[in-house]
């Protein structure tokens, strides 16, 4: 099998292995950047970033990813589409197939971020494209003038609940506590938001459908024990993530979450591997954090190289 040779090969196209990319290559280090679906990751169903410094106003998550991705081709980095199927240690040569194809360098960032937490209910998965979903930006469209549900607390599903108004005649919004996780400001909102209607203290149970989809939600109040059934015919979950790691097995060390064990130095537990962004332990998650990471993944990379 012919291989192709780089110093590092970054895994992952979200702000993290972008940043990454753009160090690496600024660098003058042969450098490339493999992304399984479309550069951006989850930015790219993100509708307005409103902490990102010096953007007042906030910006819309897939432009700032269209100006990460101009910024890196500046500097010449490498990009392709693909799988990594395998990666192997070799000691100073780091094995990688990816498509079937092999790949050698000498060092590997892996930033492969997160997918959204499943509810685990039954019913869920079929009903994914007939009512369930996962991406607001992505569905909210098709739930215009109807009652739809989003279940968490946090950031991410008040940001959802919130844009999801747009459309939607009502959103319920269902969550396992009796105050919300989200940031102060985004609480307010979604307090304030005459649409949306907070259902607290609950859990959902199952989901009622019919051959279009999604008719109705069943929640329980994890205090009372009361059940009740909401009129939606559509549900976004936002209950977490979980990192994208299953395809290491076992390279290098993870907690007992999925999350592959690296500091603030982005060090895994195997020399010449780094980890940076959602993918690895952390306390927060955000593309500040990520571009922070892949700034530092690719600079301590660089470090490795010349020290070799």
């Amino acid at each position: 099998m012919s291989s192709q040779e780089y110093d590092i090969i970054i895994i992952g196209g979200g702000p993290a292995g972008m940043t990454a990319g753009l160090y690496a290559s600024r660098a003058e280090l042969k450098t490339l950047l493999v992304e399984k679906m479309i550069m951006g990751g989850q930015m790219m169903t993100t509708t307005m970033v409103e902490n990102w410094p010096g953007y007042p106003g906030g910006i819309d998550g897939p432009e700032l990813m269209m100006r990460f991705q101009e910024h890196c081709v500046e500097f010449g980095l490498e990009t392709t589409t693909g799988e990594v199927e395998k990666i192997e240690d070799q000691g100073a040569q780091k094995r990688l197939v990816i498509d079937g194809k092999e790949y050698l360098c000498k060092a590997v960032i892996i930033a492969t971020g997160a997918n959204p937490r499943k509810l685990g209910v039954e019913g869920e998965e079929a009903l994914v494209g007939r009512g369930v979903s996962y991406c607001a930006t992505c569905d909210g469209a098709f739930f215009r003038n109807v009652p739809i549900a989003v279940i968490g607390g946090g950031d991410t599903a008040a940001e959802e609940a919130i844009f999801l108004t747009r459309f939607a005649s009502k959103v319920y919004m269902v969550h396992r506590r009796d105050e919300l996780r989200a940031t102060k400001i985004l609480q307010t909102r979604v307090l304030k938001n005459e649409k949306i209607e907070m259902v607290w203290d609950s859990v959902v149970t199952g989901l009622d459908s019919d051959n279009t989809g999604l008719t109705a939600i069943q929640v329980e109040n994890v205090k009372t024990g009361e059940m009740r059934e909401l009129d939606a015919v559509g549900m976004f979950a936002a209950v977490g993530v979980t990192p994208i790691t299953g395809f290491l097995g076992g390279i290098v060390a993870l907690d007992d979450s999925g999350y592959i064990k690296a500091g603030e130095d982005t060090h895994t537990s195997v020399e010449g591997i780094y980890a940076a962004g959602d993918c690895r332990t952390n306390v927060l998650k955000q593309v500040s954090t990520a571009v922070g990471d892949g700034a530092v993944a690719a600079t301590q990379a660089e470090k490795y190289i010349s020290e070799m």
